[in-house]
């Protein structure tokens, strides 16, 4: 997908508050920017590295601009819109790019299912009536290791939904836990077993129980985003 409007180039000087951040553009000087991304992002910025923002075409919000991407020194970008993710996986969806996937007859988003009072991010329903749930999960994460990890803090939220998808294939339909990797730098990906102990446990019973796990990395630039590739699942 196209950034639309194009993004223009800043430098981060903070983020604060979670939904705030400061820039320094060369012409517009320093002003504030909306942050579309609640968790830790860790490693995910630093004061000084490149950020890419979208203006909004609402005139009545308050900070005009939203941060969308992230530089690095190291020239990688990061896409720190967490909601993005979702959108790839569904493009990928239409265009036949995940060829785990396949005999789709719709695509729904946001239905409501499981026991706890969930929204599942994505359903797929086959042309032979079967049904795939899918839950994605965004993969920023580069750590010191330069391996590309889930989650990058302790996510209650996480334990919940892959309760839900093993519910999911308890009621004999497929669940699926999706890794979309939205970090240029990150060719694989692994549970963070010492951020979060519990999801990691879940995940193992997960995938006992046949929940399938699929990771797929995006292209990133400042002037597009799209899913392109499957990368290995540790």
């Amino acid at each position: 997908m196209d950034f639309s409007p194009l993004l223009i180039k800043a430098t981060l000087i903070k983020r604060y508050k979670r939904f705030l951040a400061d820039v320094s553009h060369t012409e517009m000087g320093e002003f504030t920017v909306h942050c579309p991304n609640t968790g830790s992002m860790k490693n995910c910025w630093q004061a000084g590295w490149k950020v890419w923002l979208q203006k909004s075409e609402n005139k009545k919000r308050k900070y005009p601009y939203t941060w969308i991407l992230t530089e690095n020194v190291q020239g990688e970008f990061i896409s720190i819109n967490s909601t993005l993710a979702n959108k790839l996986v569904i493009e990928g969806l239409k265009t036949n790019k995940i060829n785990e996937i396949n005999n789709i007859k719709s695509i729904l988003s946001e239905v409501k299912y499981g026991q706890e009072n969930s929204r599942i991010d994505i359903l797929v329903q086959h042309t032979d009536n079967t049904k795939t749930y899918i839950e994605v999960k965004s993969v920023t994460l580069l750590n010191e290791q330069e391996q590309g990890q889930f989650p990058d803090a302790v996510t209650t939220r996480g334990h919940k939904h892959l309760r839900e998808l093993i519910n999911c294939v308890d009621q004999g339909n497929k669940a699926v836990l999706f890794f979309m990797v939205q970090h240029s730098g990150i060719d694989s990906v692994e549970i963070a077993k010492e951020i979060d102990p519990e999801y990691n446990l879940l995940l193992k019973e997960a995938v006992n129980k046949g929940v399938k796990v699929l990771a797929y990395k995006a292209i990133i630039s400042p002037t597009s985003i799209s899913l392109d590739h499957s990368v290995s699942f540790r």
